[in-house]
């Protein structure tokens, strides 16, 4: 491969990872055509972009993003295939999904809510990280929690305020 193609590689992965919030490096080897095929297309369903790249490349990729993720230099090592996406758990719940029937892909590391994992006995800890959409979800209905009771203690309190007017008003 010519300099020119793989500076335009470099390029491509730098513009990749800086458009994604979130990006998985997986060990997808020894999978065969039909696994690799199955794995991707529940990729393409999840709106996950897999691509398959060589280490020394990624790294060169890495090293010109914004991000400081010097620790993921270390598991650049053997096949890596990266996956980017928009929601932080979603390559993980999709692995752990799809490792039911296969032995892989495995997780070499991720970078999600501006956290490093590394390692596969993460998957467990990413399926449970609450993407952004989540949080907001929680803080709203944490939110509408009290004001939902002070409504309902208004309107159940309605009846009792107008029996003590009217009795107010027997009295004089």
């Amino acid at each position: 491969m010519k300099r020119e193609e793989k500076d335009i590689i470099v390029n491509n992965l730098v513009e990749q990872l800086n458009d994604s919030t979130h990006f998985y490096l997986t060990d997808t080897s020894e999978l065969n055509a039909e696994a690799t095929s199955l794995l991707r297309r529940k990729c393409f369903e999840s709106k996950i972009k897999m691509v398959v790249v060589k280490n020394t490349l990624l790294k060169r990729a890495l090293d010109k993003t914004d991000y400081k993720v010097e620790e993921l230099y270390d598991v650049l090592k053997g096949s890596t295939a990266i996956m980017f996406t928009e929601t932080g758990n979603l390559p993980a719940r999709m692995i752990k999904e799809f490792r039911k029937k296969y032995q892989k892909p495995l997780i070499k590391a991720a970078y999600v809510e501006e956290s490093i994992y590394i390692g596969d006995d993460q998957l467990e800890n990413l399926v449970n990280v609450k993407s952004k959409d989540e949080l907001l979800g929680d803080l709203i209905a944490l939110l509408q929690s009290p004001m939902k009771t002070v409504i309902s203690q208004l309107k159940s309190g309605n009846n009792i305020l107008a029996g003590v007017m009217k009795t107010l008003s027997e009295k004089e």
